[in-house]
């Protein structure tokens, strides 16, 4: 109910616009290349991971919106961190060691309310966020279980962070680092401030 509202007060409502639609159909795409890479077939996938080769079909499309749960899940199977699925920035570095501020890939979760801003090209294990949730976004009651560990920072705003059943509230300047094999949920509190943390990801290579 409070991701609903904190849709509405955006003026987003259950039906996407165009930016939303672009944003669902680029991350689409880019796990039906991830899945194709692999040579898997979404009934595979579907079997693998438990969702519907119904609504695996749809996301590709991008006529349904993902979870971040799902796009964790998907992620793990095949053995990629979450910055495979961000798009590649127009102007990247050639050698992928620096990059800028106007350089930024970017993933929007629309519906959740989170965006998260890549800090790091390449595909290697670790990963650097910069990650923005709206007021009272989060990640739902069902908790992100995945490979990996995870660290980071509250920038300013304050974040919720609930690991196996133990709740802490960070303001800016707390940190944090947990297993990502741990249950796991995180939400902003606010009723009206934007959370930004910056959240890092590291995932065994395969």
């Amino acid at each position: 109910m409070k991701q609903a509202a904190g849709r509405r007060r955006n003026g987003q409502g259950d039906t996407p616009g165009i930016a939303p639609m672009a944003a669902d159909l680029a991350v689409g795409q880019r796990l039906r290349g991830l899945r194709q890479e692999r040579g898997l077939s979404l009934k595979a996938v579907a079997a693998l991971t438990g969702l519907s080769i119904g609504y695996l079909s749809q996301v590709e499309r991008g006529l349904s919106s993902p979870s971040l749960r799902v796009l964790t899940q998907v992620a793990d199977l095949f053995g990629v961190g979450l910055g495979a699925l961000f798009g590649a920035p127009e102007h990247a570095s050639a050698d992928g060691i620096v990059t800028r501020a106007g350089e930024r890939a970017a993933l929007t979760l629309w519906r959740a309310g989170i965006t998260k801003q890549l800090l790091t090209q390449g595909d290697g294990s670790l990963s650097l966020f910069l990650m923005q949730l709206a007021p009272e976004a989060g990640t739902g009651d069902e908790p992100l279980v995945h490979d990996g560990e995870e660290a980071g920072l509250v920038m300013e705003g304050a974040l919720v962070l609930t690991v196996e059943g133990t709740t802490a509230e960070l303001g800016p300047g707390d940190s944090f680092r947990f297993a990502s094999r741990r249950p796991h949920r995180y939400r902003n509190p606010s009723p009206d401030r934007t959370a930004v943390v910056l959240w890092v990801n590291a995932v065994p290579r395969t």
